[in-house]
C-alpha cells in the first residue's frame, strides 16, 4: 500500500532532485539547493551532456541516477529541457518512490524557438542532440505521466531573453518559451509568475511555489496575484 505525501519534508527522508536544462551546468540550481536545503529536504544536482546526448539517453541516466539515490521519497525538479527529460524518464518503468515534479518554464508542448533556431545553417548541432531527438518526435510529445506522480508547471511571462531575436514568438512568454507551449495535459497544478526563462533559476518567488508544491501537491495561487 502507498505512504501517504507528508505535510512537511522534516518528518520524512524526502529528497529532491534538480535537473537543469540546456547549455547549463548543474551548479545554476545552487539557489534553489540551499533554499530547499533550508525547508528540510536534501537535494541532489543531475548534471548531464545536455549538447551531446539523445534525450531518451539522457532520460535513461537519470532513472539510473534516482534508483541510485537515497531517500524514503524523491520529488524532481527541471528547467526548460530538464523537465523534457524529467517527462522523458516517466514514461519509463519509474521508481516508485516519486512523488511530486515541478516543471519551470519547460516546453511540453513545443517550442517555437528552438524550430525557429533549428532551421538555422550550423544551429542544429549547436541545439544539440537532446533538442534534435525531442523535435524530431512532433508537436505534443510530452504525454502526462502516471497519476502516481503529480506534476506542476510553472511559466515565465517576463518577456527578456532568446525571444526578442526570434520573429513571432507568441505571447505571453518567458523570453524563450511562451506561455502556451508549457500547459502540460494532465498536470495537478499550473502558475505563470512575472519572471523571465532564467531569471527562474534565481527567484525566490518561484522558490516558494516549488516549495509549496513539493508540501502540498498545489502552488500558492493567491501569492503569485
Amino acid at each position: 500500500m502507498k505512504r501517504s505525501v507528508p505535510q512537511s519534508p522534516q518528518d520524512t527522508a524526502a529528497t529532491v532532485v534538480l535537473v537543469h536544462g540546456l547549455w547549463t551546468p548543474a551548479t545554476v540550481f545552487l539557489p534553489h539547493g540551499r533554499w530547499l536545503q533550508g525547508r528540510g529536504y536534501r537535494t541532489l544536482r543531475f548534471a548531464y551532456p545536455s549538447v551531446r546526448a539523445t534525450l531518451s539517453q539522457n532520460a535513461q541516466t537519470l532513472r539510473r541516477y534516482i534508483a541510485a539515490a537515497d531517500g524514503s521519497e524523491i520529488h524532481l525538479v527541471g528547467h526548460s529541457l530538464g523537465g523534457l527529460i524529467i517527462l522523458d524518464m516517466l514514461k519509463q518503468e519509474s521508481d516508485p518512490r516519486l512523488r511530486r515534479v515541478v516543471l519551470l518554464g519547460t516546453p511540453c508542448i513545443d517550442s517555437h524557438c528552438a524550430r525557429q533556431l533549428a532551421g538555422l545553417r550550423g544551429m542544429p548541432a549547436l541545439l544539440g542532440r537532446s533538442i534534435g531527438e525531442w523535435l524530431g518526435r512532433g508537436p505534443a510529445a510530452a504525454l502526462a505521466p502516471s497519476p502516481a506522480v503529480a506534476v506542476g508547471v510553472l511559466a515565465g511571462t517576463r518577456s527578456l531573453g532568446l525571444g526578442r531575436v526570434v520573429p513571432d514568438l507568441p505571447r505571453p512568454n518567458d523570453g524563450v518559451v511562451s506561455v502556451a507551449e508549457t500547459r502540460l495535459p494532465g498536470a495537478a497544478d499550473f502558475i505563470a509568475l512575472p519572471v523571465a526563462h532564467s531569471e527562474m533559476l534565481a527567484s525566490r518567488r518561484c522558490a516558494e511555489q516549488i516549495a509549496a508544491f513539493l508540501a502540498t501537491g498545489r502552488f500558492r495561487h493567491h501569492a503569485a496575484a
